[in-house]
């Protein structure tokens, strides 16, 4: 009984001080660390979001680019951060296959507390404008025709964009031959060049589709991109896949819930803002909001779904 006063007049103090931390939060600056480089279409608009949190809650929101690694370092940088809510980090879709892929000691659903699910990318299927491949109904059409010969160019191996095109093949009952690059500058080359016949990617390739040197043949999104309003959707082509690879804002696990609360909070009204809006249509790119449990739930399904179509190309650890 004594050991239970003692404990409790010991632990009193630290959850009183710890509930004063969630009440007082936030009263320094917070770091917002983002797995690309500046400038980009994950950047940009996180950079207008800061700024607009920034104003409501009163303390500098610092945007921090850890760029590589197909942009998981602001997962990793998460475990190792103190769970006070002074350190978010943007969540890229390729973190829920890293189990997969690579050796690490913590798990992406367990191991990070998820605020707010932000917007997605917009991704598409492009042809060389000289291609003889007109639309997509042809696409799939030749792809049967020449089973493994139909080439694609992504920006590599296990993107989103690979294992994507690899479910539209799989639902199509079609086999690609898939030709990775470093990057989206050189895959967008690699069709303009004829090096490849086709391309999966996000809107680098709408310059060339507005200059009339690529065709688009199909977007990825639940609807049909504003810029392109003639192109359909894989859905209305027969294909039920949706793919937007939604990103958004997390914080270490054990994070005070009151502290994730007002995070939640702030961020929804910020991207509700025009100039949030405005910086997504940029890059052709949408609100795609999800609560905490909405954007957990997204995590744990896309974790099933990668590791599914990891196996069957047999890519990565097994």
């Amino acid at each position: 009984m004594a050991n239970a006063v003692i404990f409790g007049a010991l632990a009193g103090p630290a959850i009183l001080a710890h509930a004063s931390d969630a009440a007082n939060y936030p009263n320094k600056p917070i770091k917002l660390v983002v797995g690309f480089p500046p400038g980009g279409s994950t950047d940009g608009p996180t950079r207008i979001l800061a700024e607009n949190v920034s104003k409501m809650l009163g303390v500098a929101v610092v945007v921090e680019n850890k760029p590589g690694a197909g942009g998981v370092m602001p997962a990793y940088t998460l475990q190792s951060s103190e769970p006070d809510g002074y350190t978010l980090a943007v969540i890229a879709a390729s973190v829920f296959r890293l189990p997969y892929t690579t050796k690490i000691t913590w798990d992406p659903l367990t191991n990070i507390d998820y605020v707010i699910g932000l917007t997605g990318y917009a991704f598409g299927v492009v042809v060389n404008a000289s291609s003889p491949i007109t639309s997509w109904k042809e696409y799939i059409a030749y792809a049967k025709a020449h089973p493994g010969e139909l080439t694609y160019a992504t920006p590599g191996i296990a993107t989103t964009n690979h294992l994507t095109m690899e479910r539209i093949a799989r639902e199509a009952g079609i086999k690609l031959n898939h030709v990775p690059y470093k990057g989206s500058a050189e895959s967008v080359r690699a069709v303009l060049s004829g090096e490849v016949q086709s391309g999966a990617d996000t809107s680098a390739w709408a310059p060339q589709v507005e200059a009339g040197k690529f065709r688009l043949l199909v977007v990825w999104g639940d609807k049909r991109m504003a810029r392109f309003p003639n192109v359909p959707t894989l859905k209305e082509s027969g294909i039920d896949i949706v793919q937007a690879s939604p990103w958004g804002i997390a914080v270490p696990k054990g994070t005070n819930p009151v502290i994730i609360k007002k995070l939640h909070d702030t961020f929804k009204q910020a991207m509700e803002m025009p100039n949030f809006k405005k910086a997504l249509a940029q890059f052709d790119m949408e609100p795609l909001y999800m609560d905490p449990t909405q954007y957990r739930q997204y995590a744990a399904d896309a974790m099933k779904r990668e590791k599914d179509v990891l196996q069957s190309l047999n890519i990565g650890r097994q």
